[in-house]
């Protein structure tokens, strides 16, 4: 399977309206969980583990182009939120927007980076 650019990826919001999201750069969620250490004093020279039953999305990251006369959804409820990628695959889950960082440079566009904390898991289709 060749790889694809991401050019043409969107992000959209199940229930914000009037929210502009020009992206510029995206960082899909990172699936990560937890370990247990079960070493114990009859180990022989290494340590062991076993996973963790809970598995994180964590985060999804995003810089899009700043419109400053629009409220970001910083304090909205979380919702849907669908990534499309340029050859149709969706991830969707839950999420909440974590964080706003607006930044508007002396000699280049006005962008805002946006984190969004993804709560449970993702349905990729």
């Amino acid at each position: 399977m060749p790889m694809d650019a991401g050019f043409g990826t969107s992000l959209s919001w199940g229930t914000t309206a009037g929210f502009t999201c020009q992206l510029l750069d995206v960082t899909p969620p990172e699936a990560s969980r937890d370990e247990i250490d079960v070493s114990h004093y009859g180990t022989s020279g290494f340590k062991e583990f076993i996973p963790q039953d809970l598995v994180d999305w964590g985060e999804a990251k995003f810089t899009i182009g700043l419109y400053p006369g629009e409220t970001p959804p910083i304090s909205a409820a979380k919702e849907s939120i669908v990534i499309t990628f340029p050859d149709a695959t969706t991830w969707t889950f839950d999420g909440f927007m974590k964080g706003f960082a607006p930044k508007a440079p002396i000699d280049d566009k006005m962008t805002a980076d946006i984190t969004i904390k993804v709560s449970g898991n993702i349905e990729i289709a």
